[in-house]
């Protein structure tokens, strides 16, 4: 009996955060003084979530 498993690089690939996402969440996370808001193995949803929060949170520290 063999089991043939499907391998979907497309789905893979977009459950894991993008490289550009790993450098922009890193940059901003040491921006902000959040070092714990980066990880490496975050998912894309995750990761966008997290650098709009950021990035919210900078543009808020920066109005004053």
């Amino acid at each position: 009996m063999q089991i043939q498993v499907r391998y979907d690089a497309r789905a893979v690939l977009s459950e894991q955060m993008t490289r550009t996402q790993g450098l922009k969440l890193k940059r901003l996370s040491e921006e902000a003084y959040q070092p714990a808001q980066y990880a490496r193995d975050l998912s894309f949803a995750e990761a966008a979530r997290r650098i709009q929060a950021l990035e919210a949170e900078i543009e808020l520290a920066n109005s004053f």
